[in-house]
């Protein structure tokens, strides 16, 4: 029975323990929301407004196995030259990762944690907005792993180019 589980919870780390991603604890570090034309930004309008969406993420570690993870999002709605909203959400969570190799551990702190993070993010941003007096901003899922590979890729050229 034992053989099964190993099997389909994935390769141990040598030792024969298996590799595991807990969330320790999931927290609000810093969230704003800000509508500084209101109430005249909150009449109707015959179009959408245009809205920018920056997205962070950083990790720190604790402890020898445990990490804190941030995700930030910014969204900013805009309509002409007024800015109807600006909301920030930084967003954390501990984690208690082990048995994973090195190799792993920038990935899963850069796309599993932030994808675990995710969603409690955006139902935050989305109530929000609601709050606000917008209607629910529901922000479109990210690829973190997307992110991440366009990061390294920036790192390697920022590297390439102190090199020369």
């Amino acid at each position: 029975m034992a053989e099964n589980n190993e099997a389909s919870t994935g390769a141990t780390n040598g030792n024969g323990a298996q590799p595991t991603l807990n969330v320790l604890a999931q927290y609000v570090k810093d969230l704003s929301f800000e509508s500084p034309g209101a109430p005249n930004s909150l009449r109707g309008r015959d179009k959408a407004p245009g809205i920018a969406i920056n997205v962070n993420v950083n990790a720190n570690p604790l402890s020898e196995a445990q990490y804190d993870v941030l995700l930030t999002l910014n969204a900013k709605a805009s309509f002409d030259k007024d800015v109807l909203f600006n909301v920030e959400l930084v967003y954390g969570g501990v984690f208690n990762i082990s048995g994973f190799p090195q190799e792993h551990m920038l990935p899963l702190l850069f796309i599993e944690c932030p994808r675990l993070l995710f969603p409690f993010a955006r139902q935050i941003i989305a109530d929000a907005t609601r709050n606000g007096g917008f209607p629910p901003l529901m922000l479109d899922p990210i690829d973190f792993a997307q992110m991440f590979q366009q990061k390294l890729a920036e790192d390697q050229a920022a590297s390439k180019v102190k090199a020369s």
